[in-house]
């Protein structure tokens, strides 16, 4: 008999907007390179928000406002179980040179429209299509 863990994750869809319009940093996964947003295990003394921050800080380099949106929440089939995760926004402020995943992982900005095709998660692309609407960018 297999045991069904639910855990819960939290991720970040960091942005700026820049004189081009609204503007998407997406990373590499770690293993097969794709474009993903950061994101990971929610820490017991940190909100979901929090951790996604951390999470932004730690794989793209990324320090952002604490002023948020929960844009949504989808499902992952993992092998340890399901995981529900938490999607959050996150207007960067500042990109640094140097971060914890600096080595690991690739980072660039991509217009939402970019940012779409380019995102292997299904449900973030949708999340980033809605972007513009829900942060009222001209």
């Amino acid at each position: 008999m297999k045991l069904e863990v639910n855990f819960s994750q939290s991720a970040v869809i960091p942005y700026r907007i820049s004189k081009k319009g609204l503007e998407i940093l997406l990373i590499t996964s770690l293993k097969k390179k794709n474009w993903i947003v950061p994101k990971g295990y929610i820490e017991f003394n940190l909100t979901p928000f929090e951790s996604a921050k951390k999470e932004a800080y730690e794989e793209a380099g990324v320090l952002g406002s604490n002023e948020t949106l929960e844009v949504g929440n989808f499902k992952l089939n993992k092998p340890i179980g399901h995981c529900i995760i938490k999607v959050f926004t996150m207007e960067v402020y500042e990109v640094l040179e140097d971060y914890p995943e600096k080595n690991d992982r690739k980072r660039k900005w991509f217009t939402p429209e970019e940012a779409v095709e380019a995102i292997t998660i299904p449900e973030i692309g949708e999340m980033i299509k809605e972007l513009n609407f829900k942060l009222k960018v001209a």
